[in-house]
């Protein structure tokens, strides 16, 4: 089986060094596994869109040596793909519509774990609704190539939401119909979205789709334990050093580059990722403090 990973992230901000460890830890994957690495702007949520930034992600990505197979890809090409399944997952009812708030389930369950209400009473045909995947009683088990076995029971979280109340396509819904229509096998991304996995691997069951091999790298945080993202004002990456960069991210991920490869070039220090690239090397954690400056 060809091996097909890609790297997904979405405009809400610049690419950051947390950025840049999932990026190169799943093209050196892709790339000593003799594999293509796709890149896909999962672009789904305007209203959080940075006006420009998608467009400054492949000239950052070629700076720093990072080159993508076949076309880019953008999740706001793909809606016509979205509704077909969604109208497939309400026929064979395994969704179901929902028009209760945040605020309704809180008050009613104590907490946000959905109760199901809207499968057992139905909301009115003209009720603005969200469409939920019926999880009741699903276990799933896999093992993350880093992080191990894992068993989740989706009771646990709800019956989780594919699409938005304000008309908008849902990310765990997207990510699982792009995997697929984009052949992906292997999924190598932050540890933050390991919580998720399940319930994409429960959609991607229901749907009949294969199931990628998952790993999910430590995310790396600042010195108040916050992971790096717009919302803790991570520095945006600088294309003019890439060289110190690429080797910060390859200690990072527990690598063990040679000091010599800071005097090298992009495409060097590239060469020896992939010819060295061990994913078990990797250590289990969530999350663990960057010690260097980007």
């Amino acid at each position: 089986m060809t091996y097909i990973g890609r790297f997904a992230p979405s405009p809400t901000g610049p690419l950051h060094f947390g950025s840049l460890l999932a990026a190169l830890a799943s093209f050196l994957d892709a790339r000593a596994n003799n594999g293509k690495w796709l890149l896909r702007i999962e672009n789904l949520d305007p209203p959080r869109e940075q006006a420009g930034i998608k467009e400054t992600f492949p000239n950052i990505l070629e700076a720093h040596g990072l080159y993508w197979d076949d076309e880019l890809c953008l999740q706001s090409d793909r809606h016509q793909h979205y509704q077909n399944v969604l109208d497939a997952l309400l026929l064979q009812k395994h969704a179901y519509r929902c028009n209760c708030s945040r605020k309704e389930i809180i008050s009613r369950c104590g907490n946000t774990v959905y109760d199901q209400h809207c499968l057992l009473s139905p909301p009115n045909t003209d009720a603005q609704c969200a469409i939920r995947i019926n999880s009741k009683d699903a276990q799933i088990s896999f093992t993350d190539l880093i992080q191990g076995q894992q068993n989740d029971r989706l009771n646990d979280y709800g019956d989780f939401v594919v699409y938005r109340r304000d008309n908008l396509y849902a990310y765990l819904l997207a990510v699982v119909v792009d995997d697929y229509l984009q052949g992906i096998t292997h999924v190598v991304r932050g540890s933050d979205l390991l919580s998720e996995t399940a319930r994409q691997i429960h959609l991607q069951h229901i749907l009949k789709h294969p199931t990628p091999t998952y790993a999910h790298i430590p995310v790396a945080t600042n010195n108040e334990g916050q992971k790096l993202s717009k919302q803790t004002f991570a520095p945006a990456l600088d294309i003019e050093n890439p060289v110190s960069t690429l080797f910060q991210a390859l200690k990072f991920l527990d690598q063990r580059p040679p000091q010599e490869l800071l005097s090298a070039s992009k495409e060097e220090v590239i060469s020896w990722g992939i010819n060295n690239w061990k994913i078990s090397s990797i250590k289990k954690t969530m999350a663990k403090p960057l010690q260097v400056r980007t």
